[in-house]
């Protein structure tokens, strides 16, 4: 081989080796998340709040802080157990009622975890503008299971979760969005009030975007752990894309459609990431849910996700699970 073509090589070897690190993306600090909680009418929120710090930080990705309302709803005893570590001394009321003190400084934040619930009380007009403007300016936004049903008068976080279930929330909010049988999306303006779901159980989600970075490289289909299953979910429907879904069958008081179960949506510059999943500590103790918790923030946060999918995952007819034991 002549000196001119060992050069050619070792040139090429190096373009290679430059595109690849171009085109590769490997996170070099953690990421800060903000996980913000106080009213819910699920009573084990903060043990979950406990639970997606602990499955966060333990990625190596994340630091996570808590901001907590200083009037509590719900969770009574578990706000004891779980309480927030510099927060503020709560009160733990019978009704929700505003905080006016609760202004978290978002902008300290790559990401925010809403853990907020039905009827929670709504936040300050100074603490809405100024998520909005986090929002619009690139920050991300990660919505679980009834935070879908938060703050139905608070217009720019409906157009920020794309779809919502209860607060009165009817076809004059959007649509219905889903996925019929036959695997089209459907948008349905139908009157008729948002948000049901049938009995607990075990459920299949079925990865319609399998390119998304958050879905990218997980099973077309993986048995989530028991959990509610939300349906007839409605709402502004902008920006937006399903990444996967779930059939909820009229069997179990659903509608016979595929709902869906993660989105992924756009609200000026910001991202974020809707997870309807998440009820109670053992839907969130699935691998799956972890999985896409952790996913889900980082993209909400960056654009783009190098946590891997763990050998662990569900199968398509095998649920696992990873015990919270803090």
């Amino acid at each position: 081989m002549t000196f001119n073509q060992k050069f050619l090589i070792f040139l090429l070897a190096l373009l290679g080796a430059g595109a690849a690190s171009v085109s590769s993306f490997a996170q070099k600090s953690p990421l800060k998340v903000l996980i913000v909680d106080g009213q819910n009418n699920h009573e084990q929120w903060p043990k979950i709040t406990a639970m997606m710090k602990y499955y966060l930080e333990d990625s190596k990705k994340f630091e996570v802080d808590i901001q907590r309302t200083r009037y509590t709803w719900q969770g009574d005893k578990l706000v004891q157990e779980y309480p927030v570590k510099n927060g503020p001394q709560t009160e733990a009321l019978k009704q929700p009622k505003m905080d006016s003190a609760f202004h978290p400084k978002f902008s300290n934040y790559d990401v925010v975890i809403c853990n907020f619930g039905w009827n929670a009380a709504p936040w300050s007009a100074e603490a809405q503008k100024d998520f909005e403007k986090f929002m619009k300016n690139g920050g991300g936004l990660v919505v679980i299971h009834a935070a879908n049903n938060s703050f139905p008068q608070w217009p720019a976080y409906n157009q920020m979760i794309g779809l919502g279930g209860w607060g009165d929330r009817t076809e004059k909010d959007g649509p219905y969005v889903y996925y019929d049988q036959n695997g089209k999306e459907v948008r349905d303006t139908q009157p008729g009030k948002a948000g049901s779901h049938g009995a607990q159980m075990e459920f299949k989600i079925t990865v319609r975007e399998p390119n998304h970075p958050i879905t990218k490289g997980m099973p077309a289909n993986w048995l989530h752990s028991r959990d509610e299953l939300y349906d007839r979910l409605r709402g502004p429907a902008e920006n937006m894309q399903i990444l996967a879904t779930a059939f909820s069958p009229k069997t179990n008081n659903g509608t016979d459609r595929n709902e869906p179960m993660l989105i992924a949506l756009r609200y000026g510059k910001g991202r974020i990431f809707h997870m309807a999943l998440g009820h109670a500590d053992y839907s969130v103790e699935c691998v799956g849910f972890i999985t896409c918790l952790q996913r889900g923030s980082q993209w909400a946060a960056t654009g783009k996700v190098d946590i891997p999918i763990p050998s662990d995952f569900p199968t398509e007819t095998e649920t696992r699970q990873r015990k919270f034991a803090q």
